[in-house]
């Protein structure tokens, strides 16, 4: 008998992740209830994909009754886990559970699993195409998902035991989770999400949950130049490989040596190519790169495969994406950027004059640290959306006299835009990089970023 076979499930939100465990759960023969506080109307387009299932759907509200009788509570990657219902839930012991977890409980291959406060898309995106390529002529296949793109429960079936899976994980989907992937790295910490979390620690113990889950045959990979990640080298479970600028005394590490990135294993030294060759832009990258070259060292790439990918892989889109030369200045997008920490990485990736775009809806973050250094750094500041009356009282005391004439403050999205084209001066660069979510505006970073270059195109 199937695990979920004739028994009642609850699953909140019917979005993305929801909708993929609807269709496993509905397969495995579970009465899936589906809750979502959004009503019929707005979830029109989701509805019609999942019409082929018999489903119940509660919409508008999450009432308690949804749990009567319910053996298992999943929640979709945009639930919060402090939802009443969910507290609820527990206090009656019914189990709450994710899609991640149940894809790494009935995952048949190795699974690369990679958390982090920043980079952790373009450092996932990087490890599947370092280990596509290695496996190219193998019989073997790669495989992307977790909270990057697609639900991996939508590709369970197809996987075999001898492929490799990649997949991306958020502190939301690490709170409920039991498990962790045998190959996971904890890329870096810095606040993010602290008006979902409620605190830095709470959101740290999310993160480190990556870790504590492992067991002792697992391999973690570590960023050493993150003081909050390398205070939690005591949290391995089993072996270590560290990653970062500068070689550790000991043990298998990816690091910079001589301007190379370079990999030190039980088979010895590797040299994997030259800093300067590396496609994207930025220290940044560099340590992304780095990190990317340990976790595909763990499954065995070759170090030829990796040196490949690194020198052509130019990044996601939404991250420092190059759009397009016009009005003689570079404009790019870097909507993914959704805290300060973030944002100061990409501003910090360019020497020349910046024009930068920056707000949207603020996470209850701290702004000071990086309002001092963009100052120092863009000749324009344009702030948007509903942080951009908070960024203003950061910023306005750091820019006395006629340097004020270097901020701008507009209501929304696309007048920061129409802004930014009309201070632009030849040699400039334009970066989107704002901040903060898209939510007061978009219903995700990738659509603002899509947003972003329709209009740049447009110019």
């Amino acid at each position: 008998m199937k695990r979920w076979e004739a028994k009642r499930v609850v699953v909140l939100g019917i979005a993305r992740q929801g909708k993929a465990l609807a269709r496993y759960l509905a397969s495995e023969g579970a009465r899936v209830v589906m809750s979502d506080i959004r009503s019929k109307n707005q979830l029109e387009s989701a509805l019609v994909e999942l019409a082929d299932l018999d489903l119940t759907y509660v919409l508008g509200e999450h009432p308690p009754e949804l749990l009567d009788g319910t053996h298992a509570l999943f929640l979709s990657g945009g639930v919060p886990a402090q939802l009443p219902i969910v507290l609820e839930a527990r206090r009656r012991e019914i189990t709450v559970l994710n899609d991640a977890q149940i894809f790494l409980e009935q995952c048949p291959a190795p699974v690369i699993g990679i958390t982090g406060s920043a980079g952790k898309t373009t450092t996932t995106s990087l490890v599947y195409e370092m280990v596509k390529l290695g496996l190219v002529g193998s019989g073997r296949s790669a495989w992307l998902g977790g909270n990057i793109g697609r639900s991996l429960l939508d590709d369970l079936a197809q996987i075999k035991a001898d492929d490799v899976v990649v997949m991306e994980l958020s502190s939301f989907q690490l709170e409920i989770m039991t498990i962790s992937p045998g190959i996971a790295a904890l890329l870096n910490l810095t606040p993010d999400h602290l008006d979902r979390h409620g605190s830095m620690e709470d959101y740290v113990q999310a993160k480190r949950n990556i870790l504590t889950l492992q067991r002792a045959g697992d391999v973690a990979v570590l960023g050493m130049d993150d003081p909050q990640t390398r205070a939690l080298r005591e949290d391995v479970r089993g072996r270590l490989i560290a990653f970062g600028l500068d070689a550790p005394n000991s043990g298998d590490a990816a690091f910079v040596t001589d301007g190379a990135l370079t990999l030190r294993t039980a088979e010895g030294i590797q040299t994997i190519c030259r800093a300067d060759a590396l496609a994207m832009k930025g220290p940044h990258n560099l340590l992304n790169t780095l990190a990317a070259c340990a976790l595909s060292s763990a499954v065995g790439v070759p170090v030829k495969a990796m040196a490949e990918i690194a020198t052509v892989f130019k990044g996601v889109p939404h991250r420092l994406e190059f759009i397009r030369r016009v009005m003689r200045a570079d404009w790019y997008n870097d909507s993914i950027a959704t805290t300060p920490d973030r944002a100061l990485a990409a501003v910090r990736s360019f020497e020349r004059p910046l024009v930068v775009l920056l707000g949207g809806r603020d996470k209850d973050l701290d702004w000071e640290e990086f309002a001092k250094q963009v100052v120092g750094k863009a000749r324009k500041i344009i702030l948007f959306g509903e942080a951009r009356e908070k960024l203003e009282v950061v910023f306005r005391p750091l820019l006395a006299g006629e340097a004020l004439g270097r901020l701008h403050a507009v209501e929304g999205f696309e007048q920061a835009f129409s802004q930014a084209a009309g201070l632009v001066q030849a040699g400039d660069v334009v970066l989107l990089s704002p901040g903060c979510t898209s939510f007061d505006e978009f219903p995700n970073y990738e659509a603002r970023g899509d947003r972003f270059r329709e209009l740049v195109k447009a110019l």
